[in-house]
């Protein structure tokens, strides 16, 4: 862990920390696993749309509806995600998403109607849906703030490689026959068991555990990540930060106060959806097919995103903590614009020579993995109070998985009526408005703590 976790700081009062970075390391990874769920129930779909197409006799909408199901639940799995993680913590609620993971993997390989199907999908968002709040929350809570932003990314990395994983099975399993799609879903209950047995390597967070008054368990967790010095202060300024005026109830959200930093999350969730990513990503392999080559070139090329994905999140790693979050994103979104209209161009006049249009959706994707992918889910675990963070973390969560779905669900109709060029010029133009915002709106948070962070954006 050289170089991405520090050894030791020098805090505010001069004494030195000796930070735990196996410990912390661990405890990271394990979390961010959830992600590398998220990532491979989200894209295994990409791969089975020729099987379930015929098999289900859908048509654009019903495609459509069959892709972005998924969505609906991830929806509702935010929207419960910050009572239930409040209530019964972090760990438990992780615990419950991989159970449920690994049962609707299975039950969506083995449906034989188009409902039994839709419902699986559901439930499957459902996990989707509150891993992707908890996660990187419990990250977030976990870890000394020199080091949060690397840490949080991690939950973008196994997103990224869930992703990948979920190419290669479709990939590995086409060749199966008119039932390999059921494999496909079913394979992700490896996984989902995998993150179950090790989530019992971990604790609970700090935060959580204090804000239930569970004030020993978090002294043992914060002297393991950073000896009795970390300890002392980082509990001094959690307890400080409870001890303001607060609650874990919706109407909170609705304080003046809290209005600017909630309207700022819900923003940057937003976009994180409509510049296009899941829509480019659960269709890639028909995007390829548009331009010549058969379902096996297109899932393998399809494979290239997915090593693109997981190569440019490792820089947003390795720069996250260093250049910060707000540069990340502003040229990541000018280049995930700028890519799309290259796309769009190749599609409006028939160029499909040169591999240009996989060259321009890798780019994309670069752009994206680089900046988009990781530094959304950063900022969002650090920006909002320890008072409400579980409740607005869930109500942004909850706004991107409904961007998400109107993103997906529109895109192979918007394609049939209006074509690919004019649909990916869309999403070009959002690339471009969202650049806007982040350069006159978004703060830098990196290098600082939750608490100094709440103290500056909470007005």
């Amino acid at each position: 862990m050289a170089g991405v976790i520090p050894n030791s700081e020098v805090s505010k009062d001069n004494q030195v920390i000796n930070f735990n970075s196996s410990y912390i390391f661990l405890v990271s990874l394990v979390s961010a696993l959830g992600g590398l769920l998220f990532g491979f129930d989200t894209a295994i779909i990409s791969g089975t749309i020729s099987f379930i197409k015929p098999y289900f006799q859908l048509d654009e909408f019903w495609l459509g509806w069959a892709v972005s199901s998924i969505l609906i639940g991830c929806a509702i799995g935010a929207g419960i995600a910050g009572k239930l993680s409040d209530h019964y913590g972090r760990k438990k609620a992780l615990l419950f998403c991989a159970l449920l993971f690994a049962v609707t993997g299975v039950g969506a390989g083995l449906s034989n109607t188009l409902g039994v199907f839709i419902t699986f999908r559901l439930a499957g968002g459902l996990a989707v849906g509150i891993a992707a709040m908890v996660a990187p929350m419990y990250i977030a809570e976990s870890v000394p703030a020199a080091v949060r932003g690397r840490m949080v990314s991690l939950y973008q990395l196994a997103i990224v490689l869930g992703i990948l994983l979920a190419y290669l099975a479709n990939y590995l399993l086409n060749d199966l026959g008119e039932n390999s799609w059921r494999w496909m879903f079913a394979s992700q209950a490896l996984p989902a068991l995998l993150f179950f047995i090790c989530l019992f390597l971990v604790p609970e967070t700090p935060r959580w555990l204090i804000s239930n008054n569970r004030e020993s368990e978090a002294e043992v967790v914060l002297e393991k990540i950073g000896g009795n010095a970390y300890k002392t202060a980082e509990l001094a300024a959690i307890k400080q930060s409870f001890g303001n005026e607060g609650g874990q109830k919706w109407s909170d959200l609705l304080k003046p106060s809290y209005r600017s930093v909630l309207i700022m999350g819900i923003i940057i969730a937003v976009f994180q959806q409509i510049t296009g990513i899941n829509a480019i990503l659960y269709y890639a392999p028909e995007i390829f097919k548009l331009t010549g080559v058969n379902n096996e070139n297109a899932l393998l090329q399809t494979i290239g995103i997915g090593v693109m994905m997981f190569l440019f999140t490792l820089v947003a790693i390795y720069l996250v903590d260093k250049a910060g979050r707000k540069i990340l994103l502003l040229i990541g979104s000018a280049i995930m614009g700028i890519s799309l209209i290259g796309v769009a161009l190749c599609f409006q006049y028939a160029y499909f020579d040169n591999y240009l249009v996989l060259i321009f959706l890798m780019l994309y994707i670069a752009g994206f993995s680089a900046s988009l992918g990781a530094v959304t889910w950063v900022i969002l675990s650090e920006i909002f109070p320890n008072q409400i963070r579980g409740l607005a973390l869930s109500l942004s969560t909850l706004i991107l998985w409904i961007a998400d779905f109107i993103a997906s669900f529109t895109f192979p109709i918007l394609n049939d009526k209006f074509g690919v060029s004019f649909t990916l010029l869309i999403f070009s133009f959002l690339c471009l408005i969202y650049c806007v915002y982040i350069y006159l709106k978004i703060p830098e948070t990196k290098g600082k703590t939750l608490e100094e962070l709440e103290l500056l954006l909470v007005k």
